[in-house]
């Protein structure tokens, strides 16, 4: 019986899925109602009313996932009479499987399913976050090569690199890259961006672009014109982030950017031999 449940739920429930011209998936109330054990729509309209509550109470928009609806449905003598029908998001069933009978053994298997699912969107979720914080350092690295480089071409060495960007720190967070090191406890011998937020990232990265273009276009010869310039561009940012309500220096530190990118490198590898390994 449990086997032809987890079948019925796993292949069915995705088997009814709809969409609208738009492309939102929805299932209606009426196929979901058997699937979840119901044979009487009047008790399973009592589930959906809690739903909406769960829904409302949540800060969703009821309407946004029940959709009332009309169809026209067959009859044995081949006329057809209007039936009431409620469209449902993936989340509106969520929330029926939630306030359903935990007695009838579909919903049982049906929250035990939607679990899984939350919990597999919250993980692709996160490692999009983290493809994303990865794709940010890769992309600051290349952006700090470029400005290393107009400073060697422009000012005659890139022994000042080191100096300006030291200086684009302080004007980013208030206070100096050892500080920011010490206070979120990275290595001596590592980059503060391998331990900065995505948002630190793109920061940097947005500052040092105008650097470069700021000191090609106005053809900046000397260590002074180009690190006034960092620093003012670095300032510009930190007042936006301000703005904001983001303080640089106040934020915590990212997980070792080098640790997440063996992780997603790994799991890749492991997503390749086993499709379903997400799930584990």
């Amino acid at each position: 019986m449990k086997s032809e449940i987890v079948r019925s739920l796993t292949e069915n429930f995705e088997g009814h899925a709809q969409r609208t011209e738009g492309g939102v998936e929805f299932w209606l109330a009426r196929d979901l109602q058997h699937l979840l054990g119901y044979t009487e729509w009047r008790n399973f309209t009592a589930v959906i009313l809690k739903a909406k509550t769960a829904c409302e109470v949540s800060g969703h928009a009821i309407e946004d996932h029940f959709v009332e609806v009309t169809k026209m449905v067959d009859l044995g003598s081949g006329s057809q009479r209007p039936v009431d029908d409620v469209m449902l998001t993936r989340y509106a069933c969520y929330l029926i499987a939630q306030n359903g009978d935990s007695k009838k053994p579909q919903i049982a298997f049906a929250q035990t399913y939607f679990a899984i699912q939350t919990r597999r969107a919250e993980l692709i979720e996160q490692r999009m976050l983290d493809a994303e914080r990865v794709s940010a350092r890769r992309k600051l690295t290349e952006t700090e090569k470029d400005l290393s480089q107009v400073i060697y071409e422009q000012t005659g060495g890139n022994q000042n690199f080191a100096l300006i960007r030291s200086k684009g720190d302080h004007a980013l967070f208030g206070k100096s890259t050892q500080a920011m090191k010490t206070q979120w406890g990275v290595p001596e011998s590592r980059p503060l961006a391998d331990f900065a937020p995505t948002i630190i990232l793109k920061a940097k990265d947005f500052a040092a672009e105008i650097t470069i273009f700021n000191a090609q276009q106005h053809n900046m010869r000397t260590e002074g014109q180009i690190s006034g310039e960092h620093i003012t561009n670095n300032q510009a940012v930190r007042q936006t982030l301000l703005d904001r309500g983001i303080r640089p220096e106040a934020l915590p530190p990212a997980e070792d950017v080098k640790k997440v990118e063996r992780q997603l490198a790994a799991e890749e590898k492991k997503s390749l031999k086993n499709p379903d390994a997400l799930d584990s």
